[in-house]
């Protein structure tokens, strides 16, 4: 899947990022010379994982007929000790529905074991860039 960042002129320092056929405007904080015009790539990282979560959950629970209501996952990013390696993303979830305690704790088994948990803890990413 090919994915484009193609810059916005009319913005110091947005961008718009094409993914299939959606358009997502991504950008940094004034304080780093954007905009604010769009969540930043970090945003974008960490909104990754939030909607992993929240996707994996819904689609456990129809498949196990578990009477899942809503749900919702807030993400607190630690990025203090980012530049020694170290990056901390606390995820909070939010269950509601006529749940018992055996499924609650089904919903954040499977809440830990998202695609994109385990990218991002467990697979090594090779990235190679070019020019054009």
């Amino acid at each position: 899947m090919l994915i484009k960042a193609i810059r916005d002129q009319s913005l110091p320092m947005r961008h718009i990022l094409h993914v299939r056929n959606h358009l997502i405007s991504t950008d940094v904080s004034v304080e780093e010379g954007g905009s604010d015009a769009g969540p930043s790539p970090h945003d974008l990282y960490d909104a990754a994982l939030a909607a992993c979560k929240a996707l994996t959950v819904v689609w456990y629970a129809k498949r196990k007929g578990i009477p899942l209501e809503q749900v919702e996952t807030s993400i607190e990013r630690d990025a203090s000790d980012e530049r020694k390696g170290i990056y901390r993303l606390a995820v909070t979830l939010h269950l509601d529905g006529v749940l018992s305690d055996a499924q609650r704790q089904e919903l954040l088994a499977a809440a830990e074991k998202c695609p994109i948990h385990k990218l991002m803890a467990t697979v090594t990413t090779e990235i190679t860039t070019v020019l054009a």
